[in-house]
């Protein structure tokens, strides 16, 4: 059992070591944390820590920088977290806030997060599985020419043009909306193919050649959805960290590039008492990366979680500010999916 005051000072190495990325001696620690124990005290709390494997000494250094366990008993025992500033609020929300459809969304809520913790930031679109139909629509743009549009709960919006071989009337455009509509609205994506597969049969054979390139467009717009995929921002911002990798950093890449591993990653990850799931180092499980860590929140649509976003830095990262950015980012989409229903 490690006694309070050496968590205590455990806690102000770990601050210390992320401000300045300098390993952290007794004096350092009397001057900039009011422990109220002499420097002996602090040194045998050290060196307490130092025998648990929670630090270590970097070369001959006099100072002591965290170990992985050190970093992860660090997460576990986190207090509050820190908040986002007001004016880092307001930012994030006005960016934002200036989005034309989810998929503008995604890609500004990666930016935002990657400039709000100066780390690489995923965000996970919202996945074929967890999303319904909220209405389709056909518009004819011509007498050959008609508009498909398929809007989902999500708030994702695709469209496709249909080049009829024939001139298509306005008559059967309304009835192909309706039908389309009746069958689907509220339905899984994951269901839509079954529920179109007799649909040609109850229109008369001289529209089922137009109803079937319909059905197959729409189709298409589905299984665009069925590829689950990550926007990825602030690969910069680890290549200016790049001695903090102990070099791995070309590893660490490699991870950025396989979008299959990383999503499988951080939908395997459980959330802790902050809200978020946090991996450090080898607990991430990606051989040759044993210096990054992974923070991850979901967000929802409905109540229901449909997708996941977060960040991945070194582990000398700011915990406490990337939790709190990552949790304001995921509230701010959940609102914003929440607000599409």
């Amino acid at each position: 059992m490690i006694p309070e005051r050496s968590l205590e000072v455990l806690r102000a190495i770990v601050q210390d070591f992320i401000y300045s990325n300098q390993p952290v001696g007794s004096k350092a620690l009397l001057d900039r944390h009011p422990l109220g124990v002499s420097a002996a005290t602090i040194r045998n709390d050290m060196a307490l820590l130092e025998e648990e494997e929670l630090i270590k000494a970097p070369h001959t250094s006099s100072g002591r920088i965290p170990t992985e366990k050190g970093y992860r008993l660090f997460v576990d025992r986190l207090g509050e977290v820190k908040p986002l500033s007001q004016a880092e609020r307001s930012a994030m929300e006005r960016f934002l806030s200036e989005a034309n459809d989810i998929d503008d969304v995604v890609e500004r809520a990666a930016r935002q997060l990657a400039s709000l913790t100066n780390t690489l930031a995923l965000v996970q679109y919202p996945s074929l599985g967890k999303s319904s139909v909220r209405h389709v629509e056909l518009i004819q743009l011509a007498p050959t020419k008609v508009l498909l549009m398929l809007i989902t709960d999500s708030g994702r919006i695709q469209q496709l043009q249909l080049d009829a071989q024939t001139e298509v009337d306005e008559a059967l455009v309304q009835d192909l909306r309706g039908r389309l509509n009746g069958m689907l609205v509220a339905s899984a994506l994951s269901d839509v193919e079954s529920r179109l597969n007799l649909l040609a049969d109850e229109f008369a054979p001289e529209r089922r050649a137009f109803v079937v390139q319909a059905v197959t467009a729409l189709q298409s717009l589905v299984d665009a959805n069925r590829q689950e995929k990550l926007v990825v921002s602030g690969s910069a911002n680890l290549v200016r960290q790049g001695e903090d990798f102990s070099g791995e950093l070309s590893s660490v890449l490699d991870a950025i590039e396989e979008q299959v591993v990383l999503l499988r990653l951080i939908n395997e990850l459980q959330a802790d008492q902050n809200g978020v799931a946090l991996r450090i180092g080898s607990e991430i499980g990606f051989e040759g990366i044993s210096h990054a860590s992974l923070v991850v929140s979901g967000y929802q649509s409905a109540g229901t979680e449909v997708a996941r976003l977060g960040v991945m830095g070194p582990t000398r990262m700011d915990y406490s500010g990337n939790i709190a950015a990552v949790r304001a980012i995921a509230r701010y989409l959940s609102q914003i999916l929440e607000g599409n229903q």
